[in-house]
């Protein structure tokens, strides 16, 4: 489209002029910014159904698997407030359109990293680029539909938007597992590519871009500092259980976290034209849905990180029957996202939010009590009941964040949102991993030595808890039964142990998730501005 195509139709849009055709139509523009994010949505179960086969095929560690994710969460996380930022500048169908050809070509980089090349450092690298591609459909998504849709509408885009992103969620582990049992586990991410083409097409069609912002410059060392801290932190959070949390290392990198936050506050305080401004914190619900977020995505993605190996690893289950396990988690995000938009659009976001993260911490708490004689028929109440719970906190903490922000700032305020959930997801993972690997040092050895097992040298023993950190016996065809029995038992029962303490460090961080809902309520600002396109 020229530039005074595209001029004429933003013009017409501040005026308030209907849309022509698909361009500009509300109900084409959910579909396809659902479409974009689908790609993300799917792409994130799909993995947690692929690590094992992963971890398997290429003898990955439980740091080398971590990396798989938190690699993609941490580029995602670090990039989405400025992509936010560029969108409210340059447009957001521009970034949203480009986000849409680099995520679907970066999966296909990822999977022929796995055929081809066997690397586990270069789907590392493709996932991280795959992270900053994704950065550029959630809040450039959240932005659109914000300036397509009337105001009494918004909430129930939003729902609808959420239940698309539940529904590829939970599709991710049941297509992930046909994929991984009858094709490979590359197959989970080339999977992105017809999506990608498809959602680039209703793109195309149906997308009408957004008006530029006034600012006039990039607040650069706002950037620098804010992906620096973010990057500390992170970092410093994975990588701490090695080196030790009492560490220099570990020490020098929390350090310098704090210190690039605090940094990132003097110069955000100070700038003519802030990356984030900090005025946005005025606002006591905007900052607690942000805090919201970050527990909320705690809680689901510790959950879904750990189950997947106690699913196959211990239980022994195919990829296939893992998604059919993990369906209750994901089926209900489907149900309860419409049911969500409806019920914040009549009764407010508050108290739906704080049922919302009970249930998840009842929940979390009922798979912290999970032993290695559990059923797995135990754990379909609890996974449905944290689908549920989770399921009005994502709908409420999007319009929490977005509607209390100032419609000039919507693309920042969705990238705020989005890095909320990538930093939860991340430190999630990251925590929580620590909290298993503390688990398996302390208890394995021990263990280990009362059940009359072999001596271990030092080289022995890190390999062993390797393994039993993603709930791997490592037995060997010329190992007795006798022995082979012996070692199952203490690496499952260890790592159930770590999973246990890992839910229920996730169980408390979301009883003060509803903590910090109760400070929360619906944005007078969300719909201020809104177009009534009809």
């Amino acid at each position: 489209m020229s530039q005074e195509v595209e001029a004429a139709e933003i013009a017409g849009r501040q005026a308030g002029a209907p849309p022509r055709g698909l361009r500009g139509s509300p109900k084409w523009t959910l579909l396809a910014a659902a479409l974009g994010v689908m790609m993300v949505g799917l792409d994130g179960t799909i993995v947690a159904v692929a690590n094992p086969d992963i971890q398997a095929k290429l003898g990955a560690s439980l740091a080398d698997i971590q990396w798989i994710t938190n690699g993609y969460l941490l580029a995602l996380a670090v990039t989405l407030i400025t992509i936010g930022k560029i969108g409210d500048r340059f447009g957001h169908r521009k970034v949203f359109l480009t986000g849409i050809v680099g995520f679907a070509a970066t999966s296909a980089g990822v999977g022929l990293s796995g055929s081809i090349g066997k690397s586990i450092s270069l789907i590392i690298a493709f996932r991280i680029l795959q992270g900053l591609f994704g950065a550029m459909l959630q809040p450039t998504a959240l932005a659109l539909l914000r300036n397509t849709f009337p105001a009494e509408k918004l909430n129930g885009a939003i729902g609808i938007w959420g239940a698309v992103i539940g529904a590829s969620t939970a599709a991710g582990p049941i297509v992930g597992g046909l994929l991984v049992q009858h094709i490979n586990w590359e197959a989970c991410f080339y999977i992105n590519v017809p999506v990608g083409v498809v959602a680039l097409l209703m793109g195309l069609a149906a997308l009408r871009e957004t008006p530029p912002s006034h600012a006039r410059s990039f607040d650069v060392p706002g950037i620098a500092l804010l992906s620096g801290f973010l990057f500390l932190l992170v970092w410093g959070l994975i990588k701490a259980p090695d080196y030790g949390w009492g560490d220099g290392k570990s020490i020098g990198f929390f350090a310098g976290a704090v210190a690039a936050l605090v940094l990132f506050i003097v110069r955000e305080s100070t700038a003519r034209e802030p990356l984030l401004p900090l005025r946005l914190f005025r606002s006591v619900s905007l900052s607690a849905g942000t805090v919201l977020v970050l527990c909320l995505m705690f809680a689901m993605f510790g959950a879904m990180f750990f189950m997947t190996f106690y699913l196959e690893n211990v239980h022994g289950l195919d990829a296939i029957d893992t998604g059919v396990r993990l369906l209750p988690l994901t089926g209900m995000l489907i149900v309860g996202s419409p049911l969500s938009g409806f019920a914040i659009t009549r009764f407010g976001a508050r108290i739906p939010m704080v049922i919302g993260m009970l249930l998840a911490a009842g929940a979390l708490f009922g798979l912290s009590r999970i032993t290695t004689t559990s059923g797995l028929n135990e754990t379909i109440v609890f996974f449905a009941m944290l689908g549920l719970g989770l399921s009005p906190v994502i709908v409420g903490a999007t319009e929490v964040i977005v509607g209390n922000a100032e419609v000039e700032l919507a693309g920042v305020a969705s990238g705020l949102q989005s890095t909320a959930m990538q930093v939860g997801g991340t430190i999630g993972t990251a925590v929580l991993g620590a909290v298993m690997s503390a688990k398996v040092d302390n208890l394995l050895p021990q263990r280990w030595t009362a059940a009359h097992l072999p001596s271990l040298t030092s080289a022995q023993l890190a390999e062993v808890k390797s393994a039993a950190t993603v709930g791997v016996a490592p037995v060997t065809s010329s190992t007795s039964a006798q022995v082979a029995a012996g070692i199952t038992e203490v690496t499952h029962s260890t790592f159930i142990s770590g999973m246990s303490a890992s839910f229920l460090v996730a169980s408390f961080v979301a009883v003060g998730g509803a903590l910090i809902a109760l400070l929360a309520k619906s944005g007078g600002n969300s719909t201020e501005g809104a177009v009534s396109l009809h």
